[in-house]
C-alpha cells in the first residue's frame, strides 16, 4: 500500500498535458469485443481502471499489445468465455459495459454485480431496460445473466440519461436487426467519443452530440484506429489546483468546446482561463470571488446530465470554494453520498455546512491546515489532494489507489509542476 505526503503552500507553474478521457477509454475497450479484426486505440490513459478493462477482455481471449506509450491494438478473434471474472468486476463499475457487446457478438452475458466507487446509489436499472428492450432477457441470481435469440431494433426512451446505459444500448444496437432510436441518450463527450469510434468500425449512428440517436444496425464490424479524446475532468481538477494555489499553469492538449460548462461554473468562483488553439493557460492573477446571482444572491454550483456540469467535478468545486471569498451553495444532485468526503475539509479547517447527502453550503477563504486524510472516491480524491496543496503544513493521504484510477501519473505530472508530494509505501 502506498499514501501521498503532501507540503501545502507552494503555488505550482508549469506546463501539464492533458490525458486522454478515462470516460472515453473504458467503454472503447468494451467495443473492440464487437469485431474480430485489431482495434488500435491511442491516447488510452495509463491508470489502474483502463488496466482492470484490458484484464477483462484478455479474460474473454482477447490480445491486448501495446504499440506505443498510450497505444494499445486489441483483438478478439475468437470469444472463449462471455462471463465477466468476479475480481474484476468487483473493482471497476464499467465492467458493466462489456454487456452489450457481448450480447451482440454471442448473444450472451454473464456479469457479476459491478464493483466501482461509493458514492451513492447507482442504479442498473437503465441498462437493464434498454438491453430488453432490443430483445434481451435478463435474469438474476447473484449475478446477471443476459441472453437473446436475436437483437432487434427498437424506439427506445431511456428512463434518465445514463451514460454507460447509453453506451451500452449504441454498442448493442450497432449489430441489432432495423433501426433502433436511444432517446433520453447521454450525449457526454465521452459518449460522442465511443460513437465515432463505432462509426469508424462500420456502424451506422446519427444524431451523436445530441439527445436522440439513431442507429441502423449492421451485420458485422470490422478494425478501426481511434484517438481518445482528452480528459477534461483532470483538466478541471488542474485548473482548480491552479487556482487556489494562486500559480499559473499551462494546460495542453485540451478540447475548447468541452470547457463551456465547465467555464461558467468557475467563473462564479472568479476564476477564468484564456484558450489559444488547443492550449489552456490560467493565470496567476485570479479574483477568487464568488459572484453573485443578479440582486446579491447566494449563486449555486449544480450539477447536471451534460451540456450541465459534470458531476465528477462538484467535488473538486467544493474544494475551490474554499479558499474563494463569499458564500456559494454547491448542489450534488446525481449522488446522495459524494459530499460526505466534506467532513475531513471541515476537519482541515474549511467553513461548510452539509444541508443533506446532496447540499453544502460553503463560506471562504478558509486557512486549511495539514491532516492526514483517506480517499473515499476517485473525485473526492483528487480534491482531497487540491486541498493538501493549498494548506499550510503537511497531509498524508491513504487509500491513494482509488485516485491512481482515474489521473495518469499524477505524481509525476503534480511534481513536474512544483508541488512538494511524494509516494511512499506503507505497511498494509
Amino acid at each position: 500500500m502506498y499514501e501521498y505526503h503532501i507540503e501545502g503552500g507552494f503555488p505550482v507553474k508549469g506546463t501539464v498535458k492533458a490525458s486522454g478521457n478515462k470516460n472515453a477509454a473504458l467503454p472503447c475497450i468494451a467495443a473492440a469485443v464487437l469485431t474480430d479484426e485489431p482495434v488500435r486505440l491511442k491516447n488510452l490513459p495509463e491508470i489502474e481502471d483502463v488496466g482492470v478493462m484490458l484484464d477483462v477482455f484478455k479474460a474473454f481471449g482477447g490480445s491486448v499489445e501495446k504499440k506505443a506509450p498510450n497505444e494499445y491494438e486489441l483483438r478478439l478473434e475468437t470469444v472463449r468465455s462471455s462471463e465477466i471474472p468476479a475480481n474484476e468486476a468487483r473493482k471497476i463499475r464499467a465492467s458493466i459495459l462489456f454487456a452489450g457487446p457481448l450480447l451482440a457478438r454471442t448473444r450472451k452475458a454473464i456479469l457479476p454485480p459491478p464493483g466501482g466507487d461509493v458514492i451513492g446509489r447507482r442504479r442498473l436499472d437503465t441498462h437493464f431496460l434498454a438491453l430488453t428492450e432490443l430483445g434481451a432477457q435478463v435474469h438474476i441470481n447473484g449475478r446477471f445473466v443476459f441472453s437473446a435469440n436475436k437483437l432487434i431494433g427498437k424506439d427506445i426512451f431511456l428512463d434518465e440519461a445514463s451514460v454507460t446505459a447509453t453506451e451500452n444500448a449504441v454498442m448493442a444496437a450497432s449489430m441489432a436487426e432495423g433501426t433502433t432510436i436511444i432517446n433520453n441518450a447521454a450525449s457526454e463527450p465521452h459518449v460522442q467519443d465511443l460513437c465515432r469510434l463505432l462509426t469508424a468500425m462500420g456502424a451506422k449512428i446519427s444524431g451523436i452530440g445530441s439527445n436522440i440517436l439513431t442507429i441502423e444496425g449492421v451485420p458485422k464490424l470490422h478494425g478501426a484506429e481511434f484517438t481518445i479524446g482528452p480528459d477534461f475532468m483532470e483538466i478541471g481538477s488542474f485548473i482548480g489546483l491552479a487556482a487556489v494555489t494562486r500559480g499559473s499553469l499551462t494546460i495542453t492538449d485540451v478540447k475548447p468546446s468541452d470547457m463551456r460548462p465547465i467555464k461558467l461554473a468557475f467563473n462564479k468562483l472568479g476564476i477564468t482561463w484564456s484558450i489559444e488553439g488547443s492550449t489552456l493557460t490560467v493565470p496567476a492573477q485570479q479574483s477568487l470571488q464568488v459572484n453573485c446571482d443578479l440582486g446579491g444572491m447566494i449563486p449555486k454550483i449544480d450539477d447536471s446530465p451534460w451540456p450541465g456540469f459534470p458531476p465528477d467535478l462538484t467535488s473538486i468545486m467544493t474544494v475551490i470554494a474554499t479558499q474563494v471569498e463569499g458564500t456559494v451553495l454547491i448542489h450534488e444532485k446525481m449522488f446522495e453520498s459524494r459530499m460526505f468526503f466534506v467532513d475531513k475539509l471541515i476537519g482541515m479547517g474549511a467553513r461548510i455546512i452539509l444541508c443533506d447527502p446532496h447540499r453544502a453550503v460553503v463560506s471562504g477563504p478558509s486557512t486549511l491546515h495539514g491532516s492526514e486524510l483517506v480517499s473515499p472516491d476517485v473525485r473526492a480524491g483528487m480534491a482531497l489532494v487540491i486541498a493538501a496543496c493549498c494548506a499550510r503544513g503537511e497531509s498524508i493521504i491513504s487509500n491513494i489507489y482509488q485516485i491512481e484510477r482515474g489521473y495518469e501519473h499524477l505524481v509525476e505530472k503534480l511534481k513536474s509542476i512544483g508541488v512538494q508530494i511524494s509516494r511512499r509505501e506503507v505497511d498494509s
